[in-house]
């Protein structure tokens, strides 16, 4: 598997590891693997490193890294010439018209998959709770300065999606599926600062942001303005048209989605 230090690949180690499943980790430095896995040095950005980690590998969990697809080609190439099977960590951004989409490199990486001949999964999260982290330090000053405070969200916790991962790679049935997942409700973005005041203790104000000067302050941040301006028009388009809510991760793993609140909980200590 890729990214097993990741929010939701550490995850994804942990659950399988439990199930004493077999588990070999594509780490850029060894040093850093999680435990109970098989380390092996590689790096997605230079295909010529993946031989080792592919060899004798059956299953593939594909989380791509940052927001360009320039070496997908040749990594799903190899991918495809030693596994049976793929599950992509992908996005849920089909219904978002293109001027609202924050990349559209998702697509592309599954375009790849899907003309390998793999038995293939993609699952197709929306808002990561875990995106709420980047409010730490407003949060532990009282106030969330952000735009859009009312564009409202089904933020998923990052559990969750291990969770419906590890399901996928352990259980057949799932060939071609395109998994849509969510949190089970939805709330607007000063509702979820709110909670994460009242789960760590502390009163949190919402103060909205002007749209000009938050995409100032992201491409002072992130650099890449067509991004920038995609997740800047997506916010938007949550203010009148909330993120949806699916039954996914309840169908699939036979208990409720996560809470944002219990997502909070087990991170209140980032936010103290």
């Amino acid at each position: 598997m890729t990214g097993p230090t990741g929010n939701v690949g550490r995850h994804v180690v942990s659950q399988l590891t439990a199930a004493g499943l077999e588990v070999r980790a594509l780490v850029r430095d060894p040093a850093r693997a999680p435990e109970g896995v098989e380390a092996v040095k590689g790096d997605l950005f230079a295909p010529e490193t993946l031989e080792p980690a592919l060899e004798g590998v059956e299953s593939v969990f594909l989380i791509w890294p940052g927001f360009a697809a320039a070496t997908a080609a040749p990594v799903v190439k190899l991918v495809a010439a030693h596994a049976r099977r793929i599950v992509y960590l992908s996005a849920d951004v089909e219904d978002l018209a293109d001027d609202e989409r924050p990349t559209l490199f998702h697509q592309e990486i599954e375009r790849l998959i899907r003309h390998t001949g793999l038995s293939w999964t993609f699952l197709r999260p929306g808002g990561f709770a875990a995106n709420t982290l980047g409010w730490a330090e407003q949060i532990r000053q009282g106030v969330v300065r952000w735009p859009y405070g009312e564009a409202r969200r089904a933020l998923i916790h990052e559990k969750d999606i291990a969770a419906v991962a590890v399901h996928v790679l352990t259980s057949a049935g799932h060939g071609g599926a395109r998994y849509v997942l969510s949190g089970p409700e939805q709330l607007t973005q000063a509702e979820q600062a709110r909670i994460i005041g009242e789960v760590v203790g502390r009163e949190v104000r919402w103060e909205e942001m002007p749209p000009d000067e938050a995409r100032e302050w992201l491409l002072g941040s992130w650099g890449e303005a067509t991004f920038v301006d995609g997740a800047l028009a997506t916010w938007r388009s949550f203010v009148d048209a909330p993120e949806r809510v699916t039954d996914t991760v309840p169908r699939l793993l036979g208990r409720p989605a996560l809470t944002f609140r219990e997502w909070a909980g087990d991170h209140a200590g980032d936010f103290r």
